[in-house]
């Protein structure tokens, strides 16, 4: 049996000749593998840039560009419209102020009284609290007047003592208001501070804001 003959064949078979087949080596699985995934991206690329020409030619960009549609607005009142007055208000010259005093120290009502004159208020009667109010008055004091001046006189005289309590009877005119001073009443308002809350109060007010109803 020559040597070169396959083991096995039993020398059935010879291998003649100086001249041998040869095998060949087999394709990397590798290789396979990367050209299908640069395959699915050349077709997925083809497929995003028809996509764009189609948006393109019908105008989907346009409609993109413009951006969403506005949104249905709702007017909504500022706090600070809530809180003013209707109508114009008075000025203190058109507001009488009653200056009664309810505590036991006397000569507050008058010297009270002195000073809203100085600063513009009109001064009807000048003394003691009725029994109802007598003693009674545990703040700095009450601004009393009819329910129409609750929105009008009684807030042009709160400047003067910004932290009295407000009250409203069944009393018909409004330009007329009575002041009540209380146990811890010691002055009105400093006036430099007081001239600033008037002014501010009767500052025009911004009109209702448009605020965006989307949700």
């Amino acid at each position: 049996m020559s040597m070169l003959t396959p083991p096995g064949m039993g020398g059935k078979y010879r291998i003649t000749g100086d001249k041998y087949p040869r095998m060949r080596r087999g394709r990397p699985r590798g290789r396979i593998v990367l050209a299908a995934v640069a395959s699915l991206a050349v077709i997925g690329l083809i497929g995003w840039g028809s996509l764009q020409l189609f948006h393109v030619f019908t105008g989907g960009d346009k409609a993109r560009a413009a951006g969403p549609a506005p949104c249905a607005k709702r007017a909504s009142a500022s706090p600070a419209a809530a809180r003013t007055t209707s109508g114009k208000l008075p000025a203190p010259a058109q507001i009488k102020v009653n200056v009664l005093n309810a505590t036991p120290r006397g000569g507050l009502a008058k010297k009270t009284a002195d000073e809203l004159k100085k600063r513009g208020f009109t001064i009807g009667d000048v003394g003691n609290a009725s029994k109802a109010y007598d003693k009674k008055v545990k703040g700095v004091g009450i601004l009393l007047g009819a329910k129409t001046a609750a929105q009008a006189a009684l807030p042009v005289l709160g400047t003067q003592l910004a932290d009295a309590e407000r009250k409203t009877d069944g009393r018909a005119a409004p330009a007329e208001v009575d002041l009540i001073i209380g146990t811890k009443f010691t002055a009105l308002t400093a006036k430099p501070s007081a001239d600033k809350a008037l002014a501010t109060l009767s500052r025009p007010k911004p009109s209702p804001s448009a605020t965006p109803a989307c949700t």
